[in-house]
C-alpha cells in the first residue's frame, strides 16, 4: 500500500509517500522532502498568514502536487497543519488554495493529535529500552512532550505554545541575542515547563527521544558534520552538556558566523535554531539525562496510522 502525508507547520512543509503494509508497521520510503517556507512568519503577532509566507508555501506545494501526481499514493494522502494554522485568523484562505493545488482537504490537527503522531513516529526509528519514554518535538510554533511507553500507548502529552520561530520573533530580537532577551526567553520557556503536567525532573529512568529539525540539526552540528548525512544522525546521542554547550554557543554567534560554520543548515533554520537549541537546552536540564536524537517523526506516525486504518 502506498500512502502520502504532507506536514505544514511554522517553519517547514515536508512530504513523506511511503509504501508500508499495515501487517508489519514498516514504512519504505519512496519520496522524503522538505521545504523552509516560514509559513508562520508574524503569526505569533498578528495572527495571520503573511502574504510573501503564502507564496512561498504555495510554490513548495506546486512541487508537491507534481511528485504526488507522478508517485500516486492511492490508499490515502493526508495534509497536516499545525501550530501557524491553529493561530491564523485567514486559515480558510489558505486552505482553499492548498485544496485546489493537492486535491486534498486539509487538517487542523490539535496539540494532543500531534503530539500522538509524534510519538508514534519517535517509536518507528528502532527498539527502545523497556519502560517509561519521552518524546519531545520541537517545531516552529510550539513544543510537544509527549510520555508513554514502548507499546505506543501514552499516558499524557502536552503542547507548549512555544517553538524555535515564535521564540525568536518574541524574545531574541537582535543578532545575536542580548543577555537580557537570552534571560527574558530563558524565563518564559522554563514557566511553561515548570507549570506542565509532565514533570521532566521526575523522568531519570526514562527514555527520552528528540525528533524534528532543531534536535536533528543540533546532532548534526555536534559532529561537525559538512553535509547533513540523516543515517548518522538518526539514533545519535546528544548530552546534557553537549546541548547547553551548543546553546550557548548559537546564542553568541551572529546567524551569519552560524551559517559559515554550518554550512549544511538552511538560511531558515540558522536564523531561529538558537531559540530551538534554548527550548532543548531547558528540557534536557530537566530530565537529566542524555536525548537519542530520531528522524523518524509526526510524518512517520502519521503515515503508519493511515496503514494501521487500512489494516
Amino acid at each position: 500500500m502506498r500512502v502520502g502525508v504532507v506536514d505544514c507547520g511554522t517553519n517547514t512543509v515536508r512530504l513523506l509517500i511511503a509504501d508500508g503494509d499495515p501487517a508489519d508497521g514498516a514504512l519504505t520510503d519512496v519520496v522524503r522532502v522538505l521545504r523552509f517556507v516560514r509559513l508562520g512568519q508574524g503569526v505569533d503577532a498578528t495572527h495571520r498568514f503573511h502574504p510573501d509566507a503564502l507564496t512561498r508555501t504555495f510554490a513548495a506545494l506546486d512541487e508537491y502536487a507534481a511528485l504526488i501526481d507522478r508517485h500516486r499514493p492511492l490508499d490515502g494522502l493526508r495534509f497536516l497543519a499545525t501550530s501557524a494554522a491553529r493561530d491564523a485568523t485567514n486559515r480558510d484562505e489558505f486552505f482553499a488554495e492548498v485544496a485546489l493545488r493537492l486535491g486534498v482537504v486539509p487538517e487542523v490537527i490539535a496539540g494532543v493529535e500531534e503530539a500522538r503522531l509524534s510519538f508514534l513516529g519517535a517509536l518507528a526509528g528502532g527498539p527502545v529500552p523497556a519502560g517509561p519514554v519521552l518524546v519531545m518535538d520541537i517545531g516552529g510554533g510550539s513544543t510537544e512532550l509527549i510520555l508513554g511507553d514502548v507499546s505506543g500507548d501514552v499516558v499524557t502529552s502536552q503542547s507548549l505554545d512555544v517553538g524555535s520561530v515564535r521564540l525568536r520573533e518574541r524574545f531574541l530580537h537582535d543578532d545575536p541575542p542580548t543577555p537580557a532577551q537570552i534571560a527574558d526567553a530563558r524565563q518564559y520557556v522554563a514557566s511553561l515547563l515548570d507549570a506542565g503536567r509532565i514533570h521532566l525532573t521526575a523522568l531519570a529512568d526514562a527514555t527520552f527521544i528528540g525528533v524534528a529539525g532543531t534536535t536533528t540539526s543540533l546532532s548534526a552540528m555536534h559532529m561537525r558534520l559538512t553535509s547533513y548525512d540523516p543515517a548518522r544522525v538518526h539514533n545519535s546521542s546528544l548530552t546534557v552538556g553537549a546541548v547547553h554547550e551548543l546553546t550557548e554557543h548559537l546564542l553568541a554567534t551572529p546567524v551569519a558566523g552560524v551559517r559559515a560554520e554550518f554550512p549544511f543548515l538552511e538560511p531558515m533554520r540558522a536564523e531561529v535554531i538558537c531559540a530551538g537549541a534554548l527550548i532543548c537546552g531547558e528540557v534536557i536540564s530537566r530530565v537529566g539525562r542524555p536525548m537519542m536524537v530520531r528522524e523518524t517523526d509526526i510524518l512517520d506516525g502519521a503515515a503508519l496510522g493511515m496503514l494501521q486504518s487500512l489494516s
